[in-house]
């Protein structure tokens, strides 16, 4: 709408017939005069009609019941976990496969070290390794989410607590695992493999191939204000690790020596997770009902104290589940349920004993 004075209205007459003349149809002429204030004008009307706008929502991206994450390819989680053995020795390190792997576990074995369980589900991996041998905490920790585990072997009496429970192992193998120059290393820290070919020695022994079901609750994580930027895990006299939140991830430290892994052409970084989820259970000793050797194990029924670390901070609270076969419920301590944020994560199984401390 444009409003001029009355003592306005000839001479703006005039100049818009003047303008009307040009030849150019699509230029509006804006005359300013110079002895009276500025007049705007209006654009001559079109009868043009503007398409109307439409909106395209974003498509939600299914998210990995492993971490939380978004995953392009969805055909990538239907599919079963694959859980891989790691040595965690000081002559194992780097190890391999690691920077690669969804999720990793973290527990107690001989001699106050610890080993991991690296899971695979839409991510895969071409070299990960050292691959060792079953003990009998394995099978409880994998059960939930249907994994097939890769080892090296293990004891009989061993063996067949996974068997009892159902979760299926595979060995040393073709297609699934090649052996590597040693280079120094002790021959059991040789076995190395490839997911994809653990995928296709699974369905030979017609492993089940179903995707799991959510391991913890992810997506707005558990609010909290306690900073906790170094973390310090305590798992044996002999064995302490610190994780350092670098403002994005935390690192991985051997006391204070970084910890890396290495690929399969010698390139190396650092061992670095979004999320840290520290378990902590009963720790006993497992004696075989025959011949066989007494081994260290967790008791992961039940319910215990757990501690979640992101984004820098703290939270506290619980664990609990009845059967081996039932995924970790994790509990705030008010009470409400412990939701993580999606990232890939690392959880510590840690005896009850053992100190974890932050700052």
């Amino acid at each position: 709408m444009k409003f001029i004075r009355p003592a306005l209205v000839a001479l703006t007459l005039l100049l818009v017939a003047a303008a009307c003349s040009s030849d150019d149809s699509e230029s509006t002429t804006t005359t300013v005069l110079t002895t009276l204030p500025p007049v705007s004008t209006v654009a001559p009307s079109t009868t043009t009609t503007a398409a109307p706008t439409t909106t395209t929502q974003p498509v939600a991206l299914p998210t990995s019941p492993l971490n939380g994450l978004p995953v392009e390819d969805a055909a990538s989680l239907d599919r079963r976990v694959i859980a891989v053995k790691i040595d965690n020795h000081p002559d194992a390190r780097p190890q391999s496969g690691l920077q690669e792997a969804d999720a990793v576990y973290e527990l107690i074995v001989e001699g106050g070290l610890t080993r991991f369980i690296a899971m695979f589900l839409q991510t895969d991996s071409e070299y990960i390794g050292p691959i060792r041998s079953m003990r009998p905490t394995d099978p409880a920790l994998v059960k939930p989410i249907e994994a097939t585990l890769q080892i090296s072997g293990g004891q009989y009496w061993i063996r067949s607590i996974a068997d009892y429970i159902e979760v299926p192992f595979i060995g040393e193998s073709s297609p699934n695992t090649f052996r590597i120059p040693s280079n120094g290393r002790a021959r059991e820290r040789t076995l190395f493999g490839a997911t994809d070919g653990m995928r296709s020695t699974a369905d030979q022994i017609n492993s089940p191939d179903e995707p799991p079901a959510p391991w913890f609750n992810f997506g707005e994580p558990t609010p909290s204000t306690t900073p906790a930027r170094s973390i310090t895990i305590d798992w044996s006299q002999s064995n302490d690790v610190t994780w350092v939140y670098n403002g994005d991830q935390y690192l991985r430290y051997t006391v204070t020596t970084p910890h890396n892994w290495e690929d399969a052409d010698g390139a190396q970084g650092p061992v670095m997770f979004d999320t840290l989820l520290v378990l902590k259970a009963r720790q006993y000793t497992a004696v075989p009902p025959g011949a066989g050797r007494a081994v260290p194990a967790l008791e992961t029924t039940g319910e215990g104290e757990a501690i979640a670390f992101y984004n820098g901070v703290v939270v506290e609270g619980t664990w609990s589940r009845e059967e081996t076969s039932d995924p970790f419920l994790l509990t705030a301590s008010d009470g409400s349920e412990l939701v993580l944020p999606p990232g890939r994560i690392w959880t510590s199984v840690v005896p009850d004993t053992r100190d974890v401390t932050w700052e």
